[in-house]
């Protein structure tokens, strides 16, 4: 019972909104490279969104923060990015420039993907 339960998750957290988008593009003519890169491009954004989102907080033991004993962890959810509300006040980033690089890279590739498609559908004559 246990594995369709976590089967039927899978099934709507990822393919249900992958099929979607697809069968959308699909729809618009869209040509298959543009809807690979877009659905590609969309999770990478996702996935390190959410890394990025939630690096500060304590998972299994509150000791695994990088905010122990400095501080509070804050979360911001857009644009993704976690921080440490030292004792002083002052808030401090726990996340590098690289992975905030690879958020926006892929985010702004996904967002360009439907334009991209649209102007290689239309011709402008």
């Amino acid at each position: 019972m246990k594995s369709l339960l976590v089967v039927s998750v899978l099934v709507m957290v990822f393919v249900v909104p992958t099929a979607g988008a697809w069968l959308l593009g699909r729809w618009a003519k869209a040509p298959a490279w543009i809807m690979i890169v877009f659905v590609l491009a969309g999770w990478l954004a996702v996935g390190v969104g959410g890394i990025l989102s939630q690096r500060a907080l304590p998972f299994l033991f509150p000791k695994t923060s990088p905010c122990y004993h400095v501080g509070t962890p804050v979360t911001q959810y857009f644009p993704p990015d976690s921080f440490c509300l030292h004792d002083d006040g002052e808030l401090r980033t726990v996340n590098g420039s690289t992975g905030k690089f690879v958020f926006w890279t892929a985010f702004g590739t996904a967002v360009a993907m439907p334009g991209i498609a649209l102007v290689r559908r239309r011709p402008w004559a």
